[in-house]
């Protein structure tokens, strides 16, 4: 799947991408660094080539260390990515990805600070965010429509 470009942003739209991947494979990554950056116990990132990597608007950019840096949008907070301050490449999250389906994750990364009970969840019980009536009360008061 050479030369496929697909579209991302934030989650207030102020910061937009485009880029050209090369494939579909992506990795959890969950070093302290993405953790603490995310707020989350792992990251799910796409490693591109930054010159394939086209910023339509935005990002911001945070000195997450002295040898890497983060796009972040400082308007709605979302994490972008990561770049090493060298290098041709850098990644993005899958997560700000418009269509983030059928990226598969192929390894893990910062293994030393995974956390084994958050990785095969699929034993959980499940539950639809429109089974949530109070949530859905509170979406339609203030829009009118069903949450995606």
């Amino acid at each position: 799947m050479m030369g496929e470009t697909v579209t991302g942003g934030c989650a207030c739209g102020a910061a937009r991408y485009e880029v050209e991947i090369e494939d579909r494979d992506a990795y959890l990554c969950h070093c302290r660094m993405c953790q603490r950056a995310s707020g989350n116990i792992s990251l799910a990132m796409k490693n591109v080539l930054k010159n394939k990597l086209d910023w339509r608007s935005g990002p911001d950019w945070y000195e997450s260390s002295p040898i890497a840096r983060r796009p972040y949008c400082a308007k709605c907070g979302t994490s972008l990515g990561f770049a090493f301050n060298e290098g041709d490449y850098m990644d993005i999250t899958i997560a700000t990805l418009d269509a983030p389906e059928g990226f598969t994750p192929t390894h893990h990364f910062g293994t030393e600070h995974l956390h084994e009970a958050w990785l095969d969840t699929s034993a959980l019980p499940r539950k639809k965010t429109t089974d949530y009536q109070p949530l859905v009360d509170r979406w339609m008061d203030a829009t009118g429509s069903l949450p995606e």
